[in-house]
């Protein structure tokens, strides 16, 4: 059966035809939820998309709609425009609403500022990505799974929250919460181990945190202590979700190569497929650090380390509890089968007699008094951030959209690179 249509350029199928007509009530279903991936997936549908009667209701949605305009696939935005797409209550975000106090931090695709926004006064870590040097890396995943992690955690005391996020043609913008304790990993160097109660303080915080997000079927992956900070009372906030997993069920796996050295699991380099528990051997070898100093199985020689991870036995020294060595024996061990946490998740750590002094609730409602205090006197206090990075000019470029004049070709392709990445959160989120 073929239907005639003098609207349609060509002749429409009966099997298109459904199809197209799906899309559209699938649109007005999800139009009002701000859903901007939807859009994405009509725009790179090229038939649905060149159909009179799409465009007809893409323009009937742009003036109730203010959010979606930016979203409309034709025409698309000038690069020399900031582009936002995401479902956003401040679609018209921008680098020149805030002063860019200090540089606090440094990372493989740009850096993270201290940030004061003109308008609220409020302070915020800001962390500022390049696209350029993302799409190089082919990184681009990563990131976009970052965004989509910190949409999910803002409700949890030990993850850092995202307030929103925006883009201009060259840069990508997450603004964060200002956390100015110190990373864990610089307060390790200078005091070179914990005492066993701090450890299992920092420990229980950080399980919490990791247990939450194995509910919302997402394995972190890279913990190590450059990745928790401690904020100005002596929590642990999590941080850097770049290469956190989605879409990981109970029993569910993933194979990617990836972390740093120094924490993977024996399944990872032996390139298995690997699940959630290997959250949890990352945790015992932070726990290893933080009671001894350095990593399990660590050595100046890659090749060596890995060996080690892959062969050597666990050793423990006897300067710590049985249920210190219990517990790190259980997480550190080798075989994910076998390993604490591959049964119950969460509940096995939580329910180790290492952690028997913990009170849980307490804990996640931080009515513990935490056993370090980093005594920072204000947002301008920067003693814990490293002199490397506090010293650092802050570049001028990052506080402004670039000129048209200024964009190259590769510039479309970063745009394209990052639809969706915009985001503002419910007024309510952070109430």
């Amino acid at each position: 059966m073929t239907v005639k249509t003098e609207a349609a350029r060509g002749t429409l199928t009966y099997s298109r035809m459904r199809g197209m007509v799906a899309i559209l009530i699938a649109f007005m279903k999800q139009r009002r939820m701000g859903l901007n991936d939807f859009i994405q997936k009509i725009a790179n549908n090229s038939y649905a998309c060149k159909h009179p009667e799409v465009q007809s209701i893409l323009k009937i949605s742009q003036p109730q709609e203010p959010e979606l305009m930016n979203a409309n696939p034709s025409p698309p935005p000038s690069p020399s425009q900031q582009i936002n797409l995401g479902p956003s209550s401040n679609p018209h975000a921008k680098p020149s609403d805030f002063h860019f106090l200090k540089v606090i931090g440094k990372g493989s695709f740009g850096k993270v500022l201290l940030a004061r926004h003109k308008a609220e006064e409020a302070f915020y870590a800001v962390k500022v990505l390049q696209k350029k040097a993302i799409l190089k890396k082919k990184e681009e995943k990563h990131i976009m799974s970052e965004r989509n992690v910190l949409l999910k955690n803002v409700k949890h005391p030990f993850l850092v929250g995202l307030h929103f996020s925006f883009q201009t043609a060259d840069k990508l913008y997450f603004v964060l919460d200002y956390i100015n304790g110190g990373e864990l990993f610089y307060h390790l160097q200078r005091e070179r181990c914990f005492l066993e109660p701090r450890a299992r303080f920092y420990a229980a915080e950080i399980a919490s945190a990791l247990g939450y997000l194995h509910s919302l079927n997402i394995v972190y992956r890279d913990l190590k202590p450059e990745n928790i900070l401690l904020d100005s009372q002596g929590h642990i906030v999590l941080t850097d979700f770049g290469l956190c997993k989605e879409n990981i069920e109970h029993n569910g796996t993933t194979s990617t190569f990836c972390g740093t050295p120094e924490y993977l699991a024996p399944e990872v380099l032996h390139k298995q497929p690997y699940d959630r528990t290997v959250d949890w051997w990352c945790l015992g070898a932070v726990l290893y650090e933080m009671l001894y100093g350095l990593p399990p199985f660590y050595s100046r020689n890659t090749a060596e380390m890995y060996d080690n991870i892959l062969n050597k036995p666990l050793q423990l020294k006897p300067n710590i509890t049985n249920s210190a060595r219990h517990l790190l024996e259980g997480l550190l061990q080798k075989d994910r089968t076998k390993r604490l946490g591959a049964k119950d998740d969460f509940m096995e750590i939580k329910n180790h007699v290492f952690f028997s002094l913990i009170n849980w609730d307490d804990l996640i409602n931080k009515k513990i008094t935490p056993p370090f205090n980093p005594n920072v006197s204000g947002p301008s206090d920067l003693r814990h951030f490293d002199p490397e990075f506090t010293e650092e000019p802050v570049p001028n470029s990052i506080g402004r959209s670039p000129d048209s004049i200024l964009l190259t070709a590769s510039v479309k392709e970063a745009a394209e690179a990052f639809l969706g990445f915009s985001y503002a959160p419910p007024m309510d989120s952070f109430l």
